[in-house]
């Protein structure tokens, strides 16, 4: 496998998307989001009401990249010239060259537009490249049909259901298991979305 360190600070951009690592002080660039769009919360495993929620979130991503097994991303849409959001890679497993790629939001002025595929572009391209990984998988809340639908139009292959399997701020919740592998990443996926995006050399 090529060499990943998650000690170390990876930047991924393109034309129209820059993922810079998260920090701790992300809580402030981002906490309006936190403060004014409740709704980007509706489907997630923690609540987040205000910055302080926001701050908490941020700190167990953070421990998770200290551990070794996440990597949090802060999201900047250069097109807005302003921050959007984050992502992470999470569960992340050498031995099995696999991850999870999830924790995705958006506000939403940046909902609709084509910053998530550009994101999901350039961390899949990191996935299988830099990190020399098999799968990629995703997971989301089987309520959630906007996430959904953005899964499968990157290509991603549905799995199955996992019913109940973890705990939620509203309960406990049922989650779709979706995958990208990387021969069909190779094969087909990758120049694909490289179209879509204007993004062929």
């Amino acid at each position: 496998m090529p060499a990943f360190d998650p000690r170390q600070d990876y930047v991924l951009e393109d034309n129209r998307a820059l993922l810079r690592p998260l920090l701790a002080g992300d809580a402030q660039l981002l906490g309006h989001f936190a403060e004014q769009e409740p709704e980007l919360w509706r489907y997630a495993l923690s609540r987040v009401q205000h910055t302080a929620d926001l701050e908490r979130y941020i700190a167990d991503a953070l421990a998770g990249r200290a551990a070794g097994h996440a990597y949090p991303f802060a999201v900047y849409d250069k097109h807005a010239q302003a921050w959007a959001g984050s992502t992470r890679l999470y569960d992340l497993q050498p031995q099995h060259q696999s991850t999870q790629l999830g924790y995705t939001w958006y506000g939403r002025d940046f909902q609709g537009t084509r910053l998530n595929k550009h994101c999901k572009y350039l961390l899949l391209s990191f996935a299988f490249g830099q990190m020399g990984l098999e799968r990629v998988e995703f997971r989301a809340d089987a309520r959630n049909e906007r996430s959904i639908r953005a899964m499968k139009a990157l290509g991603c292959t549905v799995e199955g259901i996992l019913r109940s399997n973890c705990a939620a701020p509203s309960g406990r919740r049922d989650s779709i298991v979706l995958s990208i592998l990387r021969g069909e990443w190779e094969a087909e996926l990758q120049e694909r979305l490289r179209a879509q995006l204007d993004l062929i050399s």
